[in-house]
């Protein structure tokens, strides 16, 4: 009689695992929370690098991107290779640390869709011009990044934040970096306006939730970019083991350690998790700081 009674709790398990299993492969399969069509998406440096990785990841969820970059030309190859994907895209030249440009830019966009649904603020600078060939941060260095890094997410919320609280519904993302989560050597001054990206991501989170509207930051790991390439040569005054390699190898080397996937990051990686961030699924996640880093950052 026992036996029978085990019998049937058994099948009851199992039907209710079955159940539960069928559940989340039909929610998987269907993909139905990613879909992001008729979602308008601003890409601030969207042009090229990790912005333009950003943008490739949501085409592919159908959201209409908006290539905001001060590059013209780049802009407008960018956004037509979106519109060829079959997505609605166009090209806006913004310079974010002008409030006057960005609010140009989404009166633009607004003319076109008549709504913006997300926002990435990506555009971001290493340092004023030549910051690479000075072997130290100088006075312009940390004007630049903070001028862009910075107050420049905080031109283009303020910019789209509106639209967004009339909608009551919105996601912006800000690239920080894992340079923000811990101050180390090579650029202070770009460690420093990462670690105020998270800072202001937070206070802003708590500020636009009453509107329904999600912000959150992610913090990129190692990714081969122009500014790597030039800043690969000051990691050897603090570490010998870097000392006489090119940047690569310096990148390579740094990857094996202090990397415990050891491998690389890509824009392709960045999008990915964006993709999810502007989804129905992370909506009760806000004010949140999220690693894409194979590991490299732990607490």
């Amino acid at each position: 009689m026992s036996g029978k009674v085990g019998q049937c709790g058994r099948r009851a398990d199992l039907d209710r695992d079955s159940t539960v299993a069928g559940a989340v492969h039909a929610r998987s399969g269907s993909e139905i929370s990613l879909e992001l069509k008729d979602r308008v998406a601003i890409v601030t440096g969207g042009a090229t690098g990790i912005g333009r990785g950003i943008g490739e990841v949501l085409v592919r969820y159908r959201a209409a991107i908006v290539v905001a970059d001060l590059d013209a030309d780049t802009a407008e190859r960018t956004a037509s290779d979106f519109a060829a994907m079959g997505v609605p895209s166009m090209a806006v030249v913004a310079d974010v640390t002008k409030p006057d440009s960005i609010e140009k830019s989404v009166a633009d966009v607004l003319a076109r869709f008549g709504h913006i649904d997300i926002l990435i603020n990506n555009a971001g600078v290493a340092g004023a011009r030549g910051w690479h060939t000075s072997a130290d941060s100088r006075e312009e260095d940390w004007i630049a990044a903070f001028e862009v890094n910075v107050k420049g997410i905080a031109n283009a919320t303020n910019a789209v934040s509106p639209v967004m609280r009339t909608q009551r519904a919105g996601k912006i993302i800000n690239i920080a970096s894992i340079a923000g989560r811990e101050g180390r050597p090579a650029l202070p001054h770009y460690s420093a306006s990462k670690a105020a990206v998270i800072n202001y991501t937070q206070a802003v989170a708590d500020e636009l939730a009453p509107f329904n509207i999600n912000v959150n930051a992610v913090c990129p790991g190692l990714l081969w970019t122009p500014m790597w390439d030039q800043v690969g040569h000051r990691y050897a005054r603090f570490n010998p083991r870097y000392e006489g390699l090119p940047s690569r190898q310096v990148f390579d080397t740094m990857i094996q350690d202090v990397i415990p996937l050891k491998r690389e990051q890509t824009p392709e990686d960045i999008g990915n998790l964006i993709a999810f961030l502007v989804s129905e699924d992370a909506r009760n996640i806000t004010g949140q700081a999220i690693n894409v880093d194979g590991g490299a950052f732990l607490r």
